[in-house]
């Protein structure tokens, strides 16, 4: 069973000017462990590959900023799924250390955190019942 992502949020800026040292290396992992299709590449400065999946769309950029101060809250349908969608394409934790956050307008979140070897950071979750 797949994960559904619905929407995508920025921690900072922009989900569309993700931060990466190098978009060649840090594709693979988008598409073979998130499930993301590369929609378009660009070579010209800043180099940036643009990924899909379900409804949302973010792209990584080479643009000099450090990645390990980004990343985006993805929401799923049901993040259970999300987690066994990541593991049956080869991430390496077993334990999703599923939490509770709750968010600005006391919006609440069962959700699990994947590091990308680019050093993005990104929350999954699925909206609880309020």
């Amino acid at each position: 069973m797949k994960g559904k992502y619905k929407q995508a949020y920025p921690y900072a800026d922009d989900a569309m000017n993700l931060p990466v040292e190098d978009v060649d290396t840090a594709t693979p992992f988008y598409e073979t462990i998130m499930g993301f299709t590369v929609v378009s590449r660009s070579e010209k400065s800043p180099k940036t590959v643009v990924l899909a999946r379900d409804d949302i769309q973010m792209a990584i950029v080479e643009n000099g900023k450090d990645p390990t101060q980004e990343g985006c809250f993805f929401e799923v349908e049901d993040v259970e799924a999300a987690f066994a969608e990541l593991r049956a394409n080869g991430f390496n934790r077993a334990d999703p250390e599923f939490s509770t956050e709750t968010y600005e307008g006391g919006y609440t979140y069962k959700v699990f955190f994947v590091l990308a070897p680019d050093g993005l950071c990104y929350c999954i979750g699925q909206l609880e019942n309020s």
